[in-house]
């Protein structure tokens, strides 16, 4: 019993007024966006709004990160719109499955830990664009059916409740926490439309939520190779753009809320939420910032403001459709320009003058192909990449050698910096093997051999001191430079290994 406590964190203090009350205010701003994500993917709201329940719920209770959000996304929606229309939506719900199944073999596998490769640029890119993603898909609230900017007294209206909205939102939280502010912003917004029976867009406006219980549903395809050829792709790119997502944002609600969560634990709950999603008819999903920084901002901290969140969901499904329909836009549009406007990593901006210039420009490139191309995977990879490539280029150039000749005459060479891939020309250049007497000790105490590029480079000096008849020696390899050394025995040929006596410099 013990453990299944520990497990779910039942542990924790819990605040239940303002988990309940926040997770009211999560469910409401779940609406529009999961029926606006599944209309992107060509799909019915229903199928939308049904994701959101499932993902909520079961990584609200089994996730890694409690407090997190997860639903319907639409960095999932891009990846599965062009299957959805060739091939229609019993393959989207066989995708989900699949690419569920993938994110729990990550999670079990334990890869949950290489997030932490992505650098902080790239999260200051990937939030910064995500956060002017979440406002740009605001401005559709101001445009009427055909595309058109509203104008006259529909503009008016509609920018007076906006802007009281997120008045109330600001200021709110200056005069007393008792109640969420976005709660009580949506409900003053919907109270004042409703009794001055002002003529403004509502949630019924873009389409009908009512429906009832998710329904189990096996995917109706053929069971066959092909069929897996054809999903697998999108399963893999819908796996891993989840898994980026959820465990950025993770990592994002970590900083904000001084905890820990678990990225390994979080990777096995996506994967069962998809997994369940794909067969109760829902278009999976993945962890949302901006409903997440909702809740954490109205101080839920728990797993009960998740599981509030979805269940109210399911209920508005079911049973308040009416009333929910009836819920203004412009109060979910002020609520989410807040967001994006809470999400926004201002401090980055003053990083311009201070950072180095290669980590303003990967933090800028993350940006910029998060926010045209709306691929928060790619963005991410692109990153890490160039500031991996960044990195290997700065400590290529660090690797130096300092030489001199002791009373025998046997020339010394101490190496300084990581030999590797990137520095293995510059240090090859070092040695002059014409011209060095007839001994040489290389000394790698302060050096490491990183990789086989780097073995490759050692192979090659001793075969040119060889052919001048010269012997030479390697010092001070540590155990993990001597085993790379030992297990490439059969390519190359190392004259000498000094084992010595004092102490090697080892790795911690």
């Amino acid at each position: 019993m013990q453990k299944i406590i520990n497990l779910f964190d039942f542990k924790q203090k819990v605040d239940y007024k303002t988990e309940i009350l926040s997770g009211i205010t999560v469910a409401l701003a779940l609406v529009p966006e999961a029926v606006a994500f599944a209309l992107i993917a060509g799909l019915s709201p229903l199928v939308g709004l049904y994701a959101a329940f499932m993902m909520g719920l079961v990584t609200s209770i089994l996730g890694g990160r409690p407090g997190m959000i997860s639903g319907a996304t639409g960095a999932i929606a891009v990846v599965i719109v062009v299957l959805a229309k060739t091939h229609g939506v019993e393959y989207v719900f066989a995708t989900v499955i699949l690419a569920g199944i993938i994110q729990m073999l990550a999670g079990f596998l334990k890869l949950g830990k290489l997030i932490r490769l992505v650098p902080h640029p790239v999260i200051f890119g990937f939030v910064n664009g995500l956060a002017i993603i979440i406002f740009m898909s605001q401005l559709d609230q101001f445009k009427d059916a055909s595309g058109n900017w509203l104008t006259g007294s529909n503009m008016y209206i509609l920018l007076a409740l906006v802007g009281l909205t997120m008045l109330i939102i600001w200021g709110l939280p200056k005069i007393t926490k008792a109640v969420p502010a976005s709660l009580t912003a949506i409900l003053v917004v919907f109270g004042l439309v409703y009794f001055l029976k002002l003529d403004t867009k509502t949630v019924g406006d873009i389409a009908s939520i009512k429906g009832g219980f998710p329904p189990f549903h096996i995917p109706q395809i053929p069971f066959n190779l092909e069929t897996l050829q054809i999903i697998f792709p999108y399963a893999a790119i819908v796996a891993g753009v989840g898994l980026i997502e959820s465990l950025l944002t993770l990592n994002i609600i970590d900083e904000i809320t001084e905890t820990r969560g678990h990225s390994n634990r979080e990777a096995v709950a996506q994967g069962t939420a998809n997994i369940l999603s794909g067969f109760f008819s829902g278009m999976g999903g993945c962890a949302m910032l901006g409903q997440s920084l909702i809740n954490v901002s109205n101080g839920a901290r728990a797993r009960l403001s998740g599981i509030v969140a979805s269940v109210m969901l399911l209920v508005f499904v079911m049973f308040g459709s009416g009333l929910i329909e009836k819920v203004p836009m412009a109060a979910l549009t002020g609520l989410m320009i807040m967001v994006a406007i809470g999400t926004f990593e201002w401090a980055s901006l003053r990083t311009f003058t201070k950072f180095p210039k290669s980590d303003i420009l990967v933090m800028v490139l993350v940006t910029l192909v998060t926010v045209f191309l709306h691929n928060l995977a790619l963005a991410v990879l692109i990153g890490v990449i160039i500031a991996a490539l960044v990195f290997a280029w700065d400590n290529a150039k660090r690797i130096r050698a300092r030489k001199f000749v002791d009373d025998n005459g046997v020339k010394h060479y101490e190496i300084y910096g990581p030999l590797f891939f990137g520095s293995t020309t510059a240090f090859t250049e070092k040695f002059d093997v014409l011209n060095d007497p007839e001994e040489v000790i290389i000394d790698f105490k302060e050096s490491r051999v990183v990789d086989m590029s780097a073995i490759e480079a050692l192979n090659k000096l001793t075969e040119r001191y060889h052919k001048q008849n010269k012997k030479i020696h390697l010092k001070h390899l540590s155990p993990d430079c001597r085993k790379l050394i030992k297990n490439a025995e059969s390519i190359i040929d190392v004259n000498v290994i000094e084992d010595p006596t004092y102490n090697v410099m080892l790795n911690d």
